[in-house]
């Protein structure tokens, strides 16, 4: 019996796993920080609204939930906090990891001046 194909089946057995988890790894990285993304454009877009006078801070919160929604955010929620002439809108929602190991709620801020409307 020839022991070649032993070895090789053993390197075999013992690589896959690890591929595999270099390619889940790698998958998940990528999912996180497209949520991360999604989570920061839903920001500075509500955040924009809100800064440009463009409606009310309940229709800028919806727009911010629907495009973070849309980008595959779950449970998204978006904060609106107006002090003096800054707007602060703070989005979170989990990612849709395929394994959460805690890392899944997503935060993200965007900060901007309030328009003036007078002298």
């Amino acid at each position: 019996m020839s022991e070649r194909g032993v070895s090789e089946s053993t390197q075999w057995a013992l690589l896959i796993p690890v591929v595999l988890l270099v390619v889940l790894g790698t998958i998940q990285a990528g999912i996180w920080l497209f949520s991360r993304t999604v989570a920061g454009q839903a920001a500075g877009a509500a955040a924009e609204q809100v800064a440009w006078s463009r409606g009310s801070d309940r229709d800028a919160a919806a727009m911010g939930e629907r495009i973070a929604s849309s980008g595959g955010l779950q449970g998204a929620r978006v904060h609106i906090e107006r002090s003096a002439g800054t707007v602060l809108v703070t989005v979170t929602g989990k990612a849709p990891l395929i394994v959460d190991f805690g890392l899944g709620t997503i935060v993200e801020f965007a900060l901007m001046p309030l328009e003036r409307t007078g002298p």
